[in-house]
């Protein structure tokens, strides 16, 4: 369990110094790509085609290992269907990121630096989050 553990924290970190080092904590920077009528930063677009590859190597490399190296397997989506609970969600997340310039993993990541505005956007997803939770599942 602490290996499990310690390798969260280690991806955690690294995701985090990536978030960084790109400058994707910097709402100014996020917002900056979807002003694409205004002074477009295409510095978003160069981080998520980066993820992108990376994301597909990793894919690659999941489908030649029988389990992944701190569990017994992989635990993949298996749904493909769109609902309306995932409308709504998607619809959700990109109101929230194109007004406040943050998504969750740059909002923690960003927390030590901006306190008001990235306390404020995590305090937002947390609600959101318990709202979810309370809210009656359909299968």
């Amino acid at each position: 369990m602490r290996v499990r553990v310690a390798v969260a924290l280690l991806a955690g970190l690294l995701f985090g110094a990536g978030l960084a080092l790109s400058g994707m904590i910097d709402p100014r920077r996020v917002l900056g790509f979807l002003d694409v009528a205004g002074s477009w930063d295409p510095t978003l677009a160069f981080v998520l085609a980066g993820a992108v590859g990376v994301s597909a190597l990793g894919y690659r490399a999941a489908r030649r290992m029988g389990h992944p190296l701190c569990a017994t397997r992989f635990d993949l989506p298996t749904r493909t269907d769109v609902d309306a609970r995932l409308l709504v969600g998607a619809a959700l997340f990109g109101v929230g990121w194109g007004l406040s310039g943050f998504c969750p993993g740059p909002a923690l990541a960003a927390l030590p630096l901006l306190p008001p505005k990235g306390a404020l956007f995590v305090a937002a997803m947390l609600a959101g989050m318990a709202l979810h939770r309370a809210l009656p599942a359909k299968s």
